[in-house]
């Protein structure tokens, strides 16, 4: 039968185990095998999935599962496909843990991950001790913010969240708040920084898939293309611009943050493409970093994300699938503000059309200058499509 495991520990590591399997080979409806089990119970510790429920066979991914799994998908801002990838499950393994289930403290190599940490942090977020964004990782800044706790709680400042630190957070209540310290900084830095590109740093992150859409286009030389053409651009009104890859080249996530960080990168700018088995899917649509936790949202990215959805699709013939809040990867690793720019499907005979012609690329990159540059004007500064690059030239003219 279907039981969560006795503690949280004892449930195997589902990526660890997918690569094992077969090289992270992602699960779906109709799977079978040991490893379906596992995210059995993997669902039913993060309460998406109840015990004993949807199933005549416990190692048969079935319909039940691959429901359980969209609304877990759904909950956590990812794609609701049923499809478990690195994404969903790192998500899952996160979820296995509540606030006090283990000691939390800063580790060499490998920082410990999960939503108890997340829990820690948005309570260090309310309580006006930590000015970090709630991404659920114990790194450094989420480990000087608990030795700034714990002194604030007359505990031994040993940066390790232990029973002594979870009993006098528990004493405390709920009763003491700050605020959002994270969201107040970047709207403060986004409001005295000017209206002048240049002199500010964007990171460029275009998409490495190689997969051939219609007519063979790829998301690699579409994503590449047009981050050269708004590098460009923004090198041109005096921006200081870094792309994370090479044309031939693929990084992980976590390396393409660290560059980003190493750089103190004003903007993170993800570019992308979807791909549906429908081929009527289409559209461009954008994504800023966005959860349910206090702490756990990117107002600046919003903002950029809404701007440039609302500039490509004033000045392109794109469908509008509009702007997303999502715990990917790419916006959740980054302390900067970031947006993920889904091109538009490469499944779609229209969408790959429009992206394979380099006119076309050109209109996104020149609409994506405008959003980025309206991101540091007034809010009603400029209206959406009427901003030129003489405009552009102007503003960065005042230093």
């Amino acid at each position: 039968m279907s039981s969560s495991p006795r503690h949280p520990s004892a449930a195997p590591d589902l990526p660890t185990l997918m690569g094992r399997a077969g090289a992270g080979r992602p699960l779906r409806l109709g799977d079978t095998g040991d490893l379906v089990p596992v995210l059995r119970a993997l669902l039913i510790r993060a309460g998406a999935l109840l015990p004993g429920a949807s199933t005549d066979q416990e190692s048969h991914f079935d319909p039940g599962l691959d429901a359980a799994v969209r609304g877990f998908q759904q909950d956590r801002g990812l794609v609701a496909d049923g499809i478990v990838g690195p994404q969903t499950a790192l998500a899952l393994d996160g979820a296995r843990w509540r606030l006090g289930d283990r000691t939390l403290l800063l580790t060499a190599g490998h920082w410990m991950r999960g939503d108890d940490v997340s829990a820690l942090q948005e309570r260090m977020v309310v309580l006006g001790m930590h000015a970090g964004p709630v991404d659920g990782i114990f790194g450094p800044a989420t480990e000087s913010s608990l030795r700034e706790l714990q002194r604030g709680l007359g505990l031994p400042a040993d940066g390790i969240c232990g029973r002594p630190t979870f009993t006098a957070l528990g004493a405390l209540g709920r009763s003491v708040s700050g605020g959002d310290a994270w969201a107040l900084r970047s709207r403060g830095s986004v409001a005295m920084a000017g209206v002048s590109l240049a002199g500010k740093t964007v990171v460029l992150d275009p998409g490495s898939d190689r997969t051939p859409g219609v007519d063979g286009v790829t998301e690699a030389a579409v994503a590449y293309d047009v981050a050269l053409r708004l590098a460009d651009r923004l090198s041109a009104v005096g921006a200081r611009v870094r792309l994370t890859r090479e044309p031939d080249q693929d990084i992980s996530a976590e390396d393409r943050a660290a560059l980003a960080e190493s750089e103190s990168a004003d903007l993170v700018i993800s570019l992308t493409t979807e791909r549906h088995h429908n081929p009527v899917a289409s559209g461009v649509a954008t994504y800023y970093w966005g959860g349910g936790r206090v702490g756990q949202h990117s107002e600046v990215g919003q903002r950029l994300a809404q701007l440039m959805q609302r500039e490509i699709t004033a000045r392109t013939a794109l469908l509008d699938c509009r702007s997303h809040p999502c715990s990917y990867d790419p916006v959740r690793l980054t302390r900067m503000p970031a947006v993920i720019l889904a091109l538009g499907y490469l499944t779609s005979p229209q969408d790959a059309g429009h992206l394979g012609d380099a006119d076309f690329r050109a209109q996104v990159a020149e609409a994506m200058l405008f959003a980025v540059q309206r991101l540091y004007l007034a809010e009603n500064d400029a209206d959406t499509g009427t901003l030129k690059l003489s405009d552009v030239q102007a503003f960065a003219r005042q230093r």
